[in-house]
């Protein structure tokens, strides 16, 4: 059986779905691995590091989804809207899509790919249980996020992170204020403090509070409900909630350096939790990074993929933080791949989609034609699914 490696097509995105090493673990598993040629050398994989570890180099895109029973991909149709729509007059009926497909914010992108009678696997959807974590691209690549998030903040505030006693006085240490204690959230804060900072964090669910401090930072408390949803997630609040919450974030958004805010809800716009009023009170020369741009983000001024000047803060907008630093963002990447590929492909090589499985029923959004994956289809507007799921 053919794994074939497409070169990402969305604009700015720099990494691979499957770096050399990947490759070689498949090759080793009985699999034949079709690299398009160049896929991975924006994340720093030459072809020739892919041909030494047992792939092969396709003459074009055409040529691997051709010969490929399995695709793989970082952003498939729906991460990548426009260009995304170009592969699928290739895809056949049997054909095996695995990538990042936003299905519950684009469903459509789902059921265009399901017209084609491949089968698709969204990784952003593997469940949130202890044998999903090394499937999790969510988490991989938001610790490349949160990592990132810093580094720009502290490019761009007016004041040094670490605290220094020098000749000419002391120079006190910046404020940091991270909204959201997930994995982006408590990288940031990690690498925050490994910068100098004095670190305050804030996230809806109390629980994670011991997280924070084991980092290093202080817990802000608020006396608000929960809103820990299931699998580890945020749920979604009412607006009297967040209107609280912002009443009770504004003072310490005001007293910050710089505000890092990571609260993402899947498949629904980001709660507002900076407003235009507490940007204006933050100090000139504060930074804010809003790593929920993609979904309208958690600051009221948020711009995506903007970076720009209001009331004298600057406010970063980026929504794809992990594709700046691609080559260590791939390598975990691919290792989610290949150990979500371990329970698609059986001891001898051939393909075994068990839907009895919670990560593969999970994941699965179309087979056979049809949408199966439930939550999509209630986003369509579908029935129940023509074929067990």
């Amino acid at each position: 059986m053919t794994v074939g490696v497409l070169r990402e097509t969305y604009p700015g995105e720099q990494r691979v779905a499957l770096i050399p090493d990947g490759a070689a673990v498949l090759v080793k598993s009985g699999l034949r691995v079709l690299i398009e040629a160049s896929a991975g050398l924006a994340a720093g994989h030459t072809n020739e590091a892919y041909l030494a570890k047992g792939a092969k180099i396709a003459a074009s895109r055409k040529e691997v989804i051709d010969a490929s029973d399995i695709l793989l991909y970082v952003r498939a149709l729906g991460a990548n809207p426009v260009a995304g729509v170009d592969d699928l007059k290739f895809y056949r009926p049997g054909q095996v899509v695995i990538g990042a497909g936003e299905p519950l914010s684009s469903p459509a992108s789902s059921q265009e790919i399901a017209k084609t009678g491949a089968a698709f696997f969204a990784l952003e959807l593997i469940p949130r249980i202890t044998r999903g974590q090394a499937m999790d691209i969510l988490s991989s690549q938001a610790t490349v996020a949160g990592y990132k998030a810093v580094l720009l903040a502290a490019s761009h505030c007016a004041r040094m992170f670490p605290m220094f006693m020098t000749a000419a006085g002391t120079v006190s240490p910046a404020r940091v204020f991270i909204i959201g204690a997930g994995v982006a959230g408590l990288q940031a804060i990690a690498t925050a403090k490994r910068l100098g900072a004095v670190v305050k964090a804030y996230d809806v669910r109390p629980a994670v509070k011991e997280q924070v401090e084991s980092l290093g930072a202080k817990f802000v408390e608020m006396e608000l409900e929960s809103a820990e949803g299931t699998g580890g997630y945020a749920k979604e609040m009412g607006e009297e909630f967040y209107s609280k919450q912002r009443e009770l974030m504004g003072r310490v958004v005001a007293e910050s350096d710089v505000v890092i805010t990571t609260a993402a809800i899947p498949g629904k716009k980001s709660p507002v939790l900076v407003t235009a009023e507490m940007v204006k009170r933050m100090v000139a020369g504060s930074v804010i990074v809003d790593l929920a741009a993609e979904r309208g983000g958690n600051c009221e001024l948020t711009k995506a993929d903007e970076t720009y000047l209001a009331h004298n803060v600057t406010i970063l907008g980026p929504t794809n933080l992990p594709s700046t630093t691609p080559y260590h963002a791939s390598q975990m990447f691919s290792k989610n791949i290949t150990n979500l590929l371990r329970l698609l492909v059986d001891k001898t090589g051939a393909l075994k989609i068990d839907t009895s499985d919670e990560i593969v029923k999970g994941t699965l959004v179309t087979s056979g034609g049809e949408v199966v994956h439930s939550g999509v289809r209630q986003l369509l507007g579908l029935g129940a699914p023509a074929i067990p799921a």
